[in-house]
């Protein structure tokens, strides 16, 4: 190749074969390369692709597809079909998807209908009460939950939990429609181990942590933090704001509007008295709201006080470290409660009044130092005004002696003598104890402060127990009756959670004063019950154990008592268009048919039957080809043209077409076997020459000449074996045939034998006698050869005439030429 060099005068390169570069005048004439254009590009994206999916349509698509249809007509035509409609197992799938649809919608439904309003309320006729329900304990599943649990059981756990809670406060909010909902604490499990973004979230050095939770503490503040916190914040609110928000009811007759408070903490959300996670605290109040707060609710006062915090000021441990940064805002709420509650109750006089709820101030001008504040206005009516009667809440329960029975709806424990309500009862007591961040009731000193400094508390609310229980507390805690709530989890130890009903009716005048005589029964409650879950599932394995044996059973009585099978009968008919299957169709139905053995029948030519295959067991082939001896031909043209000439690779004499005629004679249906497979008139035209003295042709039907109209017209197929030259090649084409096993790409046919076999039968044809009388040609044959063999019609057509309109013949003597 010329080498090219840089040279700076400009000379040629030294090499004989260099041709000086003339620069194109395309090149230079060339237009600016247009930008790119990416919506043309996707139309022509769309074109390239909608061509090819037409192509493909056109091609196979369309034969997929009727072919698909026809196999589903099929099936639908076989499947929906009374007795197998109606069969056993398709009565146990329904019945099943019945079980499925009750266990897991329809009870709740059921459960929480049962717990309407209107069937337990007993208010005078024309009232218009608050309905509040009170909801305790969620207590989101989480990593803390269940440390050693492994996955996948961990997640299982957590979605049907939060499947229980959310199918059961979705029927609470469609069904009963609450003006109030209150949430008792323990919203989270694990909300005070999550690490927050700010603050410290050591130990403190007296922590109570178990030995086996230390391990797993130290990979939750490594693992779990804030991010963590706030996706189980939005797991909360799916659950439980969501369908709040999405319910859009309107508050009851007579009511201001729809609240939902969910601000009061409980031990899993901020740990217990001295071990409280003061930044986990504030955490939750800047989410939730105030922990300590008063609502006037239904013209009754709710106090909602931070027990947990609250706890620490009695404590243990309080002589080993400073714990007022704990306990010292629950208690001065606690100091200023009084005044906190007549000002809220002053507030909702102002709106009972239709006057503006806050105070208006005097606008005047007045020195600084000399100015009289003495005369303020402010929402504080002074002791001694009405007072509206006052609601406890509180997350932990308060204290009782310890054996307090808490009556017969604990489902612990039923009480064991319910004849007496004061005798001692351990088991269906709340167990006064504590452990690590926990504690079942408040001290009693904490329990009595806490009642007195509220005042005028006619009722208290807990949770933390999980179960239900209600008393009344002695004298030093003013007789007030508590109901301590359900969990409302299913996850909590209790079989049947459940939530507590309050409907609230309590008529005052614009100065707070009752119109109503009886004050002491100003509210009214009923603990609704939500599903077993357990049970729910243990109705499950009953039934699945049940369906087992019915299906055992029926399996036994099936042969026994002659029951219809559910299986359908493999012998029953394939699929219309299922090729795949025919032919083994074939075969059941030749077996079946006595009329048509598995070997064919052969006639004289008179007609009558002369011999029958079983007649002639001797002279059966070893194999199953049809040119087994000299003068079987078999009539399907592409096994005789791989007898002929098999498949050469690479070779310029092959016989074009051969190679595929497999197909064609799928499409075409016309070649080798005739007629449609069944019955008489159905096998192969074969010839079978014994002597000279005896010959035996069968009595079929060549499927293409009858297609065609052509049966009179057909060559006599005993001319075929008379030359003995004729015989020969037949013999050599047969033994060709033997040795490569109908393989027509095998590399172990002698070529060169093959090739003198045509010649000498070829050679043995020319010498023959033609039949003087005009031959008529099928134009079926002359599409054949002019399809195989790349002929032109006129070409075919002699060549059908030359071997008296023998397709075979004709394609034989073509391949041996060429």
């Amino acid at each position: 190749m010329a080498s090219y060099s840089n040279s700076s005068n400009g000379a040629l390169p030294s090499s004989s074969n260099y041709t000086p570069f003339v620069p194109s005048n395309l090149r230079q004439n060339h237009s600016q390369v247009e930008e790119d254009d990416p919506i043309g590009d996707f139309i022509n994206f769309l074109q390239r692709y909608w061509q090819k999916l037409l192509r493909f349509w056109n091609t196979k698509g369309k034969r997929t597809t009727i072919a698909f249809l026809l196999r589903t007509a099929h099936q639908l035509r076989r499947n929906l079909v009374l007795n197998r409609v109606f069969s056993f197992p398709h009565v146990l799938v329904v019945l099943w998807v019945l079980v499925l649809m009750w266990g897991e919608r329809w009870i709740y439904h059921t459960k929480v209908e049962n717990c309407h309003w209107s069937n337990w309320e007993k208010w005078p006729a024309g009232t218009t009460p608050h309905h509040l329900i009170l909801v305790a304990d969620p207590q989101l599943i989480d990593h803390h939950s269940y440390p050693g649990r492994p996955w996948p059981l961990s997640s299982l756990t957590v979605t049907i939990t939060d499947n229980y809670m959310r199918r059961s406060y979705k029927q609470l909010q469609e069904q009963l429609h609450p003006d109030t909902v209150f949430f008792l604490g323990d919203l989270f499990d694990g909300g005070r181990e999550w690490r927050t973004r700010y603050g410290s979230y050591e130990d403190p050095s007296w922590n109570h942590r178990p030995k086996d939770e230390i391990g797993y503490a130290k990979k939750w503040k490594r693992k779990y933090g804030d991010d963590y916190w706030l996706k189980e914040y939005a797991r909360f609110s799916e659950l439980f704001i969501d369908p709040w928000v999405q319910d859009e009811s309107e508050a009851g007759l007579g009511q201001r509007g729809r609240k939902i408070i969910t601000s009061l903490p409980g031990n899993h959300d901020l740990g217990f008295g001295s071990e409280v996670v003061v930044p986990a605290r504030d955490r939750f109040e800047a989410f939730f709201g105030d922990v300590n707060r008063v609502d006037v609710i239904a013209n009754h006062t709710f106090v909602s006080v931070d027990t947990l915090s609250l706890s620490a000021r009695s404590s243990e441990d309080r002589a080993k470290a400073d714990l007022s940064e704990i306990y010292r805002p629950a208690e001065e709420f606690l100091d200023k409660v009084q005044l906190t509650k007549r000002k809220a109750v002053e507030q909702e006089l102002r709106r009972l009044r239709g006057e503006v709820q806050e105070p208006s101030q005097e606008h005047k001008v007045e020195e600084a130092l000399s100015a009289d504040f003495s005369n303020t206005p402010t929402l504080n009516p002074g002791e001694g005004k009405a007072e509206l009667p006052t609601i406890l809440l509180t997350h932990v329960p308060l204290y009782r002696p310890p054996g307090t029975q808490c009556g017969p709806l604990r489902e612990h424990w039923p009480p064991a003598n319910p004849t007496d309500p004061l005798a001692r009862d351990d088991r269906n007591a709340i167990s006064v104890s504590k452990g690590y961040q926990y504690q079942n009731v408040l001290n009693e000193g904490d329990s009595v402060d806490l009642v007195n400094k509220i005042g005028n508390v006619v009722h208290a609310f807990s949770g933390d127990d999980h179960d239900y229980c209600e008393l009344t507390h002695a004298e030093n805690q003013a007789n007030v009756k508590e109901i301590t709530v359900k969990s409302t989890s299913m996850a909590m130890g209790v079989p049947t959670p459940g939530f507590l009903m309050v409907s609230m009716y309590n008529p005052i005048d614009t100065e707070g004063n009752p119109l109503s005589s009886d004050q002491a029964s100003t509210l009214q409650t009923h603990l609704c019950l939500l599903p077993n879950q357990l049970g729910t599932y243990a109705r499950y394995g009953g039934f699945a154990f049940v369906c087992a044996v019915a299906v055992a059973i029926r399996a036994l009585l099936v042969p026994i008592l002659k029951l219809q099978p559910f299986a359908l009968d493999p012998a029953d008919a394939p699929p219309p268009g299922d090729h795949r299957h025919h032919n083994q169709h074939n075969n059941n139905h030749n077996n079946n048919n006595s009329h048509n053995p598995i070997l064919p029948v052969y006639r004289t030519r008179g007609g009558k039957p002369k011999a029958k295959a079983e007649d002639h067991d001797d002279k059966r082939p070893p194999t199953g080809s049809a040119s087994f001896t000299p003068g079987v031909r078999a009539n399907g043209l592409v096994a005789q043209a791989r007898n002929a000439s098999p498949k050469r690779h690479g070779g310029n004499n092959s016989a074009k077409g051969l190679g595929r005629h497999g197909s064609n004679r799928e499409k075409r249906d016309r070649w080798g076997w005739g007629g449609d497979g069944y019955g008489d008139g159905g096998g192969p035209k074969i010839e079978i020459d014994l002597g000279d003295d005896d010959e035996y042709y069968y009595d079929g039907i060549v499927e293409g000449a009858t297609a065609a109209g052509d049966v009179e017209d057909e060559v006599d197929l005993d001319q075929q074996a008379k030359s003995a030259e004729d015989r020969k090649a037949a013999a050599a084409l047969s033994s060709l045939d033997d040795a490569r096993g109908d393989d027509v790409a095998s590399s172990s046919v002698d070529q060169e034998g093959l090739n003198k076999a045509m010649n000498m039968l070829s050679a043995g044809k020319a010498e023959e006698k033609k039949d003087v009388k005009k031959v008529k040609v099928d134009a079926a044959d002359v599409t054949l050869l002019v399809d195989e063999l790349d002929l032109t019609k006129p070409k075919a057509t002699e060549l059908l005439k030359q071997h008296d309109g023998d397709a075979v013949k004709a394609m034989r003597a073509f391949i041996a030429v060429n």
